[in-house]
């Protein structure tokens, strides 16, 4: 899909992958909607960003994420790409996992991205085509210990993701998922941890360097643009990881 004057949803914008793909999307013509929790946040990054939207919202709030999508409806009269970047990271063993977490990660990084698509697949379909790109994790290709819950919310985003591109295909609304790798931001820093053993490292270190976020948002504008299913970081993460 063309970049140029299309209007983006891009969910957790305010750092890390979401920021720097709402910059470069910014540079390609697109007009963003940024969508996160920190409403200044999002007010300062608008003033550097021509064009584009704040649209505050909570992604695991059902009703924040249906405003949110009709406040850019009725902003840009039309949404053609939208970006489930939001998310968190929980770590912890399978027999010490905290229920109530688990239910609200699932609510962030599951329920969240779904409501998302139910509510722009209607409006892209009326106006005859659009993109969904979901962000997974290298996670939901691995069997890491104290990353089960996580791991297993991301591997249900993909395969929701690739049942919604065959099922909207007849409809010109492409769906695809992204998989990043350990990613130079924030993320590890809010993930929640019941074990100081997030389960990536390998003797002390990761078994590849970490990616950049600028790095990972080039890979995402690819991915846009070649409209592919699956959007590896890495061509090595095709073959599975070590």
């Amino acid at each position: 899909m063309e970049i140029k004057n299309k209007v983006v949803i891009v969910t957790g914008a305010s750092s890390g992958i979401g920021l720097a793909v709402s910059r470069l999307l910014t540079e390609q013509g697109a007009k963003v909607a940024l969508v996160a929790r920190s409403k200044d946040k999002l007010e300062a990054i608008s003033k550097e960003l021509p064009e584009s939207f704040v649209a505050h919202a909570d992604m695991s709030e059902e009703i924040e994420i249906k405003k949110m999508v009709e406040a850019v409806k009725n902003h840009f009269g039309r949404i053609d790409i939208l970006i489930n970047n939001a998310g968190q990271g929980y770590d912890s063993l399978i027999e010490k996992t905290n229920i109530d977490t688990f239910r609200y990660i699932f609510e962030f990084d599951v329920l969240g991205p779904i409501i998302a698509m139910k509510e722009v697949i209607p409006i892209m379909r009326k106006q005859g085509e659009g993109m969904i790109v979901n962000i997974s994790s290298a996670t939901a290709l691995m069997y890491l210990p104290n990353m089960g819950a996580y791991s297993s919310m991301k591997r249900a985003l993909a395969n929701i993701s690739l049942t919604a591109r065959e099922e909207l295909k007849e409809d010109k609304i492409v769906v695809s998922v992204v998989y990043p790798y350990i990613t130079l931001t924030d993320f590890e820093k809010n993930t929640i941890r019941n074990t100081e053993d997030g389960g990536w490292e390998q003797d002390g270190e990761p078994p590849f360097p970490p990616d950049s976020a600028e790095y990972v948002a080039e890979k995402i504008i690819e991915g846009i643009i070649s409209e592919e299913a699956e959007i590896f970081i890495h061509d090595w993460m095709k073959k599975g990881m070590v």
